[in-house]
């Protein structure tokens, strides 16, 4: 009684709220970007409400944390000829810069990024509900990230800024942009996986075209005018409003050469097809993931259970590498779950910005209502809630749910929950969770935990062709960003990482020539000159 009493008071009145976290809230966000300019919108706009509810006379409501604008599709069609005539078929001013040039404006952009710190965390905050710690740590993330592909850029440059000779050809190889690029980063984290793709595209030389995620929108308020001030017109350019309503438009123009995208794979087949050049359009492509634990008989159940928590409930599960179901060997299946029970019963939850806070209201409207239908259905079909108040919802607060036994035939066991649900179904044969893996519509990955080094080695080999990462005795993450991140399956598209990012968003190029005096004195004479950027022996430290 005394947890769902704490379920029901969980949302504050808004005076309740501490004044930084709501200082300038509303934000009525009326700027986007185009070809250097800010401009204003007077048209209609898209109302953003946070996760966070306050109570009222009625009841509690959601938090109005301010307004983006609802471009039109013509609005759109400006940001791609702004992209394309700063990209200009490889000759604009971006594409052709010299690499360390265009390394010195993404470091002013960082500069102007860090003074923006406190507001972008606060709007990430409130926008989807993330922990303050969270928001922080994403910020602080995304600041490590593209520095550290400012310096993976410099390594990879290095090893091209020499020529090779083979069978009488001198070349040189480096890599070269591929065009405009389209970029939709998601809600979970909607900055940090946003500059994932955003970021190595543009230092690779790409313009880009920014779409920011429904949920997440506001944190761009305060980067328009970096951007502005920092890159060349026409380098980036941010619009906003129904993806729907104006994404599909720019894809069918065929101008878009790289789509780069983090959702969902019906959102990424829909925009494929809308392309009039498929075998012109490279895709990036972040998706979804059904990533399975395995508890073996003989692991460390604290650190199994630990790790579980973590990487079921970690920003409420809402991460395509949270883990979303849970194999446990039967002769231990019962006492892991009690450890499990007991450690959820542990976490704190409440307002995300609450010291020491695991458990917030989930971003997504409707989240909570498909989460209590997956909850139903497995409950219809011989499963139960385990622990203490399981799947009670207050407005946008879903208390999570432990769900066992977990079969076959329910919902739970194949759809994506991304959200505080945890299917556990117990096993007696091992090749039951590796079929469940080669079945499955996914591949990102998988942990496993246990003691046996030749029991898990058995698990490795087949297990690493059917998934991209598998972790032992820890939970599934993207971390460290020097790791490939992609997936198999319909998980993913391409690879990320902070190397491989800089690859996916470029092509390798080469110039070559016949090992003659004639072109030896031309090659010669254009590197001691300084006549080519792309023909150069230049080193950058």
């Amino acid at each position: 009684m005394a947890l769902l009493k704490k379920i029901t008071a969980i949302f504050p009145k808004q005076s309740d709220i501490p004044p930084p976290h709501i200082k300038d809230i509303p934000l009525h966000q009326t700027g986007y970007l185009i070809n250097g300019e800010i401009r204003h919108w007077d048209g209609p706009c898209q109302q953003v409400l946070s996760p966070v509810r306050v109570q009222s006379e009625n009841g509690s409501e959601p938090l109005k944390i301010g307004t983006y604008p609802r471009l039109a599709p013509n609005d759109a069609a400006a940001a791609l000829d702004a992209a394309a005539a700063a990209y200009d078929h490889g000759r604009g001013k971006w594409p052709t810069m010299p690499l360390i040039d265009r390394i010195r404006h993404i470091k002013q952009f960082v500069f102007g990024m860090l003074e923006h710190k406190q507001r972008i965390v606060q709007l990430l905050m409130l926008e989807i509900g993330k922990p303050l710690k969270d928001s922080v740590r994403e910020f602080d993330r995304t600041i490590n990230y593209i520095n550290e592909t400012i310096a993976a850029l410099k390594d990879l440059d290095r090893t091209a800024s020499r020529f090779s000779i083979h069978e009488g050809i001198i070349g040189q190889i480096r890599r070269g942009p591929l065009g405009v690029v389209l970029c939709m980063g998601p809600f979970n984290y909607p900055l940090n996986e946003t500059f994932t793709t955003l970021i190595p595209a543009l230092i690779m030389g790409n313009t880009v075209i920014l779409k920011p995620p429904k949920h997440g929108a506001l944190l761009y308020a305060p980067l328009l005018d970096v951007f502005r001030s920092v890159l060349p017109p026409g380098v980036v350019n941010i619009v906003y409003g129904d993806g729907r309503d104006i994404i599909p438009p720019l894809m069918e123009t065929g101008r878009i050469n790289v789509l780069a995208l983090i959702g969902s794979s019906r959102t990424a087949n829909a925009l494929k097809k809308c392309h009039p050049m498929p075998n012109r359009l490279r895709c990036i492509l972040g998706l979804e993931a059904k990533n399975p634990a395995i508890i073996l008989a003989d692991a460390d159940l604290d650190l199994a259970v630990s790790e579980s928590l973590l990487g079921c409930l970690s920003f409420n599960g809402q991460r395509c590498t949270a883990l979303k179901i849970l194999f446990v060997a039967a002769a231990v299946a019962e006492e892991f779950l009690e450890r499990l029970n007991k450690g959820l019963s542990a976490l704190p939850f409440g307002m995300p910005w609450q010291d020491g806070v695991e458990l917030t209201p989930v971003a997504e409207k409707g989240k909570t209502e498909y989460l209590r239908d997956l909850v139903s259905d497995a409950v219809a079909r011989g499963a139960t809630v385990l622990n203490e108040a399981g799947g009670t919802v207050n407005g946008s607060f879903f208390y999570p749910a432990v769900l066992y036994p977990v079969t076959d035939s329910m919902r739970i066991y194949h759809e994506e929950q991304f959200g505080p649900v945890i299917p556990v179904k117990a096993f007696d044969d091992i090749r039951e969770p590796i079929d469940y893996l080669i079945q499955s519509c996914y591949g990102q990955q998988v942990s496993i935990f246990g003691n046996d080094p030749q029991q898990i080695a058995d698990l490795i080999d087949p297990l690493v062709n059917q998934v991209c990462r598998l972790n032992i005795n820890s939970q599934c993450q993207r971390g460290p960003d020097t790791f490939p991140f992609t997936g198999r399956k319909d998980s993913a598209e391409g690879t990320l990482s902070v190397s491989d990012a800089l690859r996916a968003f470029s092509i390798r190029t080469l110039v070559a020539a016949k090992e003659t005096d004639t072109n030896k004195c031309i090659i010669t004479d254009i590197v001691r000159n300084q006549r080519s950027h792309f023909l150069s022996t230049d080193f950058i430290l």
